[in-house]
């Protein structure tokens, strides 16, 4: 049996594919604990600058392992844990201190779609499709997909795609602010690692302070926020890696951080 998730390195990007095609990439709790473990890994090399998750075969992801749900429904505590452990990978992701980078083809839903909104940064092929499947079938998001479509999307349009379930083209998902990006199919891997190549240039603390800042600064007033920024602002400035980037800037060079 082939393992579900594959970890690679390229350059100074960390690569985890999703390689369950034949199950349309759904994640078990097998599949949670991999991923788990690969974003450890990556943000313990000092020369991984950037994850970028993605996914073998037509599909992205299309949820749960539903048989695996089905299996431990007369089991309390194996639900509580697939649910908690599910939504606390997810939360890794988003607090990780690399950008998380996630490329999406054809189907991206319910539990898909969750694990794309805890990415920072997503390209999608044409042939994405995106929605949530919850209602569907009786189900309640549980990686935390009704607040961060609520946060993305606003309330009325997180609320819409959650109760019709319906799927979004690419088109109208980078409208609705899930999408960053969308390139031609064939074009899809390619674009999304050379986005990460060229975060892999940036500071990795700068990078890690602004995705802190972006993050936690969102659940703060305006004031908290403006005091998170600034703080974080003044205690950059002492670092080698802006040393390194104003002296690239007054001798008109590429700078090469250390950070």
């Amino acid at each position: 049996m082939s393992d579900p998730v594959v970890a690679s390195i390229e350059g100074a990007t960390g690569i985890i594919d999703l390689a369950r095609p034949e199950k349309f990439n759904c994640l078990s709790l097998d599949v949670h604990e991999r991923i788990t473990a690969a974003r450890a890994e990556f943000e313990a090399n000092p020369d991984i600058r950037a994850i970028l998750i993605r996914a073998q075969g037509k599909h992205f992801c299309t949820g749960a392992d539903l048989t695996e749900v089905k299996g431990k429904l007369n089991d309390p505590a194996a639900l509580d844990h697939f649910i908690a452990f599910g939504m606390e990978n997810l939360r890794a992701l988003e607090t990780s201190s690399l950008p998380v980078v996630v490329a999406v083809q054809g189907l991206c839903l319910a539990g898909g779609i969750e694990l794309m909104l805890a990415c920072d940064v997503c390209f999608a092929a044409e042939s994405a499709q995106f929605g949530d499947q919850h209602a569907q079938f009786g189900l309640i998001p549980g990686w935390g997909g009704s607040q961060r479509l609520t946060r993305l999307m606003g309330q009325r349009r997180a609320l819409d795609l959650m109760f019709s379930a319906r799927w979004l083209e690419a088109g109208e998902a980078k409208e609705a602010g899930l999408v960053n990006y969308i390139v031609p199919d064939a074009d899809l891997h390619e674009a999304a690692l050379e986005y990460c190549q060229k975060i892999a240039t940036r500071s990795r603390p700068g990078i890690a302070e602004m995705k802190r800042l972006a993050r936690e600064g969102a659940d703060l007033g305006i004031d908290q926020q403006m005091r998170l920024e600034r703080d974080a602002a003044v205690r950059a400035l002492p670092s080698d890696d802006v040393a390194e980037g104003l002296n690239a800037f007054e001798n008109r060079r590429k700078p090469e951080f250390k950070g």
